[in-house]
């Protein structure tokens, strides 16, 4: 296994563990925001960034679990 191999895995860990954290820190955040000023046009606007966001998290997670698993490896026996 080649040094760029391994950082693409460790790369993979630090991607899926990405993931989840900013989705928690997002929620924090609106939640933060909404108690602050609770109004309508808050709740739509964090539910819009929350929404939009939650699908880049999770493909964060999922090419991170690809890095990790070696999909991305460069050898020989990839084609």
């Amino acid at each position: 296994m080649t040094i760029f191999n391994r950082l693409r895995r460790i790369a993979g860990l630090i991607w899926i563990l990405l993931g989840p954290l900013a989705i928690i820190y997002l929620i924090k955040t609106a939640a933060g925001e909404i108690a602050k000023k609770p109004g309508v046009e808050t709740w739509i606007q964090w539910a819009v960034f929350i929404g939009i966001f939650i699908p880049i998290a999770a493909g964060m997670i999922i090419f991170g679990y690809y890095a990790l698993s070696g999909e991305y490896d460069n050898g020989e026996n990839n084609s």
